[in-house]
């Protein structure tokens, strides 16, 4: 029985990149936590975060960046989107669009026309872990399965340190 969701699982058997899925207690899921917990280095841990225009049309992208960098909201997320202001979305949005709860979203299995922003600073690691869909499971992945993801860009500045 697999602990990831099967459009997640499929994606990962059919990509031809190596990866890892590992259980993970739920309550030691969100980042910092996990990290400390399971010896993970945030330096190879990413963060799968759903952001939003909070002015003009709704509009909506995921950006994928290292647990050690904070998100470059105010300028290149902004600009991106096309926004005069931007947010972080709310647990239900993200929950509803990706169908996946905060400390287990991934970038895999997201529907085809949601962007997927990922920081350049996440392709010079040859791999990172992940979300794994859900709070009970984590992916360690090859950064280069990244290119084989729909609707991707690798973003240059996504990130601040």
């Amino acid at each position: 029985m697999s602990i990831t969701l099967p459009k997640i699982q499929s994606f990962l058997d059919q990509c031809g990149k190596s990866f890892e899925v590992f259980a993970c207690d739920p309550e030691l899921a969100d980042t910092e936590v996990f990290c400390k917990h399971y010896g993970i280095a945030p330096e190879i841990s990413a963060n799968t975060i759903l952001v939003k225009s909070k002015t003009g049309e709704k509009k909506f992208a995921v950006c994928v960046l290292l647990a050690t960098n904070r998100l470059n909201v105010n300028h290149t997320v902004r600009k991106k989107l096309g926004a005069r202001k931007v947010s972080f979305a709310s647990a239900e949005e993200t929950q509803e669009l990706t169908r996946m709860e905060i400390g287990g979203v991934t970038p895999i299995g997201l529907s085809e026309d949601l962007p997927i922003w990922v920081d350049e600073k996440v392709m010079q690691c040859e791999e990172v872990i992940l979300g794994g869909g859900n709070r009970s499971s984590k992916l360690r992945v090859e950064t280069a399965l990244f290119h084989s993801l729909p609707n991707v860009e690798i973003v240059s500045g996504l990130t601040i340190d």
